[in-house]
């Protein structure tokens, strides 16, 4: 019991630095939302633009692609495209975390 004020103020500070980490987070989250990726398939006939957490806002066809190409290539080039624009925003996120310091418990 003669360690407990130590022990109290020793959770209080992780308390807090939960607090600043989720409050890091969470603005990290709105930071990404307002970011544009922009990503192309098949030599720009499908175009995708999404947010930086990979949340697709659209796709713009171009319409040669319906000239001699059927649906399942159109279906194969969206595919890419968002695929893509997910993955930069993974390597986005990624790389905005690495920025974010790592608690001293979590380290090793």
């Amino acid at each position: 019991m003669a360690g407990l004020p130590d022990s109290m103020a020793d959770l209080q500070q992780l308390f807090q630095l939960g607090q600043q980490m989720q409050g890091r987070l969470q603005q990290l989250q709105t930071e990404l939302a307002g970011r544009t990726i922009e990503t192309t398939a098949g030599g720009g006939m499908v175009r995708v633009t999404a947010d930086g957490r990979g949340t697709v806002h659209a796709v713009v066809i171009d319409p040669a692609v319906f000239d001699g190409h059927d649906a399942e290539f159109l279906g194969d080039l969206v595919t890419a495209a968002v695929a893509e624009a997910q993955r930069r925003a993974a390597d986005l996120l990624q790389a905005e975390m690495r920025k974010v310091p790592t608690p001293p418990f979590a380290a090793g």
